[in-house]
């Protein structure tokens, strides 16, 4: 059973969930567990692909889009599809819905930011986990503040 954790960004806390995800990628990353980035949307999947090129002038996070590049060899994807050869132990869910296959992952991050329509849609993501028997977690976030501005 996988554990869910929300993570929500505080009302002054500089930058968005896409940044947010950038800053929870990093530390997975670090930590060497793969992640599937569940981003449906190609424009905000190509969004976060440039992000994680520049979130930090110091780092360096292997990614990819689902389909452009060898998931066995790049430890971070991005995109909608959920197959089993996007094999990760952790999905970081951009959708404003709960992903069909959420429960093979071992863990589930929800990035959610001030947006109100974010934050209506994440509730009703709560409340599914929650009544379905996957008690989530809730973590408010604040960003550094050259998170927002990496250059």
């Amino acid at each position: 059973m996988p554990s869910i954790d929300f993570y929500t960004l505080e009302p002054t806390s500089p930058g968005d969930r896409y940044l947010l995800t950038c800053h929870l990628v990093e530390g997975l990353y670090q930590d060497g567990t793969r992640v599937l980035i569940h981003c449906p949307e190609t424009e905000r999947a190509r969004h976060l692909d440039r992000l994680l090129w520049t979130y930090r002038q110091d780092s360096f996070i292997p990614h990819g889009l689902v389909g452009q590049v060898d998931p066995a060899l790049t430890p971070i994807l991005i995109g909608a599809d959920l197959g089993r050869e996007t094999a990760a132990a952790v999905l970081i869910n951009l959708a404003a819905e709960v992903p069909a296959e959420f429960a093979r992952f071992e863990r589930v991050c929800e990035p959610v930011d001030q947006d109100p329509a974010v934050r209506a849609a994440a509730r009703l993501r709560f409340r599914y986990y929650r009544d379905r028997g996957f008690p989530p977690q809730h973590y408010p976030m604040r960003l550094p503040r050259d998170a927002a501005d990496p250059w």
